[in-house]
């Protein structure tokens, strides 16, 4: 933490969920419906999303864990290959050990989200360990490429609807789940996984999946075509929010 202090919190003007920061650009880009404005945020389930109401036929596209050495690259040269831009979940401590690997992602116009520093369940932990996962989380991810994630996913999805609450409140970030899981840490095979993403997707969904497991990456050119292959579109968490693109917002971290 020679930058920053561990306790950092992110510079987001507008980023709360009942209010995000709508460039014209973004509105223009595309007219995806927004969990924003829905309410006021008063409950950790109100800056949840698991999934985004719309008729439009977007989806999001998720990879947790990483990023992988070996396995991130290959299914980078798949995405980019397909022209399609993911959102990644990293793990802190991943994201400092393999930096070029996050500044590929951003150059192709992957959006980075938070999985934690060490990927603990969350249930149990004080509200300040929580902080501390996420703060030295997003310094990593800063540190790597300049700007910081917007967006939280916990470990197997453990985190109390008040720390949902808590996290908003303290780094106006949402948690971000799914609605597909392809349960691909299970290890049922590649063309399993491929299966349950094709057959699973839905407007407005978020698909779950992992860049650390070899199956998974195997999986996704034919996951990826049938799914584009049934008409949907795939965006970044973000944009299937409502918010800009990440890598076209200025974000800045900012002490506590």
């Amino acid at each position: 933490m020679s930058l920053f202090h561990r306790r950092a919190i992110l510079g987001l003007a507008g980023s709360a969920l009942s209010a995000p920061f709508l460039s014209q650009p973004a509105i223009a880009q595309a007219a995806l419906q927004t969990i924003a404005g829905r309410r006021e945020i008063t409950r950790g389930s109100d800056a949840t999303v698991t999934r985004v109401p719309t008729a439009q036929p977007y989806l999001a596209m998720t990879f947790d864990d990483g990023p992988h050495p070996n396995l991130t690259p290959q299914l980078l040269d798949m995405l980019r290959a397909r022209g399609i831009r993911a959102t990644f979940f990293v793990i802190g401590r991943n994201a400092a050990r393999y930096p070029q690997i996050l500044q590929r992602m951003v150059a192709d116009g992957h959006e980075i989200g938070n999985h934690t520093w060490s990927h603990p369940s969350l249930y149990g932990h004080s509200d300040a360990s929580v902080l501390n996962q996420v703060d030295r989380t997003n310094v990593a991810v800063y540190q790597a490429v300049g700007r910081p994630p917007v967006t939280m996913r916990p470990p197997y999805g453990n985190l109390y609807d008040r720390q949902r609450l808590m996290l908003h409140q303290a780094r106006g970030m949402p948690t971000i789940l799914w609605s597909v899981d392809t349960l691909d840490w299970q290890r049922p095979g590649s063309s399993v996984v491929a299966q349950r993403m094709v057959h699973g997707c839905h407007s407005g969904g978020v698909i779950l999946a992992h860049d650390i497991h070899s199956a998974t990456v195997q999986a996704m050119p034919a996951a990826l075509d049938g799914v584009t292959g049934r008409g949907f579109r795939f965006v970044t968490v973000s944009e299937l929010i409502g918010w800009p693109r990440w890598d076209r917002r200025r974000l800045r971290l900012v002490a506590a």
